[in-house]
């Protein structure tokens, strides 16, 4: 494109030239211009390997540092002059920068003719971080889905050499129906995580009640709620509207339930709140439970990690859960927060932008679905953690 560019000027400039000067930049200074606006880093060698000019792409890649070309992209110009043929080139750092800085530069050296050489490089770290995620994806499903299909097989197994034993048939038979129902809802999730993704189109965003979501989300914790021997507590309806699909913030809302429920200890609190912050709707879930070190406050949004591993294989946990709640907070234009101490608990926090022109109908004092706790069990302070 930048040859189409630099020819058509100077046939213009030639054209012009038995008429008059024209007024404007020169054909150089528009090369010179082209050249600086680049996406590409550019560097034109010499026959010595020694700069002769390059843009300020080049430079941020890492390709000129001092007025001298990476030793990778000399060696390589020597080669093109040689042989005459293109040749590409890993021109990554060898060492990290830190920041923002480029991880994977991958440049292509071309002759010019009379000896000189053009170094031109793009950045393709998005390309490799989105292929090692990739890799890693299927690799964690890969294992996922294997661990309840092998746990299967052999379950089935022993049903078949215990057949003659009815209590033995039984405990077998239980067995493999947990390790369906955690195989079901492992490949639920990952359909739901891939729609959220961009896999498939999402739904029209329409007006949501917020105290319809939190209702649904209560009723779908209830087994998780018992199993666990917790109560939840939530503030009273407040009215809010967001703009959404009620389904995913349902999932989302119901994951975040899930997630308090399965890493705290039986009979502690835990509580939802909501309320309106600005042009922004907060549902909040607090636990007292074993809360997450600072470190890993952020890792706990990746998909399959866990905690604690041992307590999520006794819970059914897929590691998906918190993933696809990042996600659906993502799509809806909000985000989710994390306020966490170890042995103090945890807040997560959805925020969604609030529906244009609904009109709360206010927050009232704490009222409790599955058993009565008192407000101060689930409050929230104001830094966003547990009171």
């Amino acid at each position: 494109m930048i040859g189409l560019v630099v020819g058509s000027l100077h046939g213009r400039s030639r054209a012009g030239g038995a008429r008059r000067r024209p007024v404007g930049p020169t054909v150089a200074e528009l090369i010179r211009r082209v050249l600086h606006s680049a996406h590409s880093g550019v560097v034109v060698l010499n026959r010595f390997g020694d700069v002769v000019v390059h843009n300020p792409r080049a430079e941020a890649l890492g390709l000129v540092r001092n007025h001298r070309a990476d030793d990778r992209a000399r060696k390589a110009a020597e080669v093109v002059r040689e042989t005459g043929e293109p040749l590409e080139v890993d021109l990554s750092p060898l060492e990290s920068r830190g920041g923002r800085s480029p991880e994977a530069v991958l440049g292509e050296i071309r002759p010019l003719g009379d000896g000189f050489t053009v170094v031109d490089a793009d950045d393709h770290s998005e390309m490799v971080r989105l292929e090692a995620t990739r890799r890693d994806f299927v690799a964690n499903v890969s294992h996922e889905l294997k661990t309840p299909v092998g746990a299967m097989a052999l379950l089935a197994e022993a049903v078949l050499d215990a057949a003659d034993d009815p209590v033995e048939v039984r405990r077998f038979t239980t067995k493999i129906l947990s390790e369906g129902n955690r195989l079901g809802t492992l490949v639920t999730e990952l359909i739901a995580l891939s729609r959220l993704q961009g896999a498939e189109r999402l739904p029209d965003m329409h007006t949501v009640e917020v105290d319809a979501v939190v209702a649904e989300a209560m009723g779908r914790a209830g087994p998780a709620m018992e199993k666990a021997d917790i109560r939840i507590t939530t503030d009273t309806d407040s009215g809010l509207l967001v703009e959404g699909d009620r389904t995913l913030l349902v999932t989302a809302l119901s994951n975040l339930l899930e997630n308090a429920l399965a890493y705290s200890p039986a009979g502690s609190p835990v509580s939802v709140t909501r309320k309106a912050v600005g042009a922004r709707v907060e549902i909040s879930v607090t636990d007292r439970g074993i809360g997450i070190a600072e470190e890993e406050q952020q890792r706990v949004f990746e998909r399959f990690y866990r905690l604690d591993k041992a307590r999520s294989r006794a819970t059914g946990g897929t590691g998906l859960g918190l993933a696809i709640v990042k996600h659906v907070a993502a799509n809806h234009g909000g985000e989710v927060r994390l306020w966490s101490k170890p042995g103090l608990g945890s807040t997560f926090t959805l925020s969604i932008p609030a529906h244009k022109g609904g009109e709360p109908a206010g927050v009232g004092a704490t009222r409790t679905d599955t058993g009565a706790l008192s407000k101060a069990d689930g409050a929230v302070s104001d830094h966003g953690g547990p009171a």
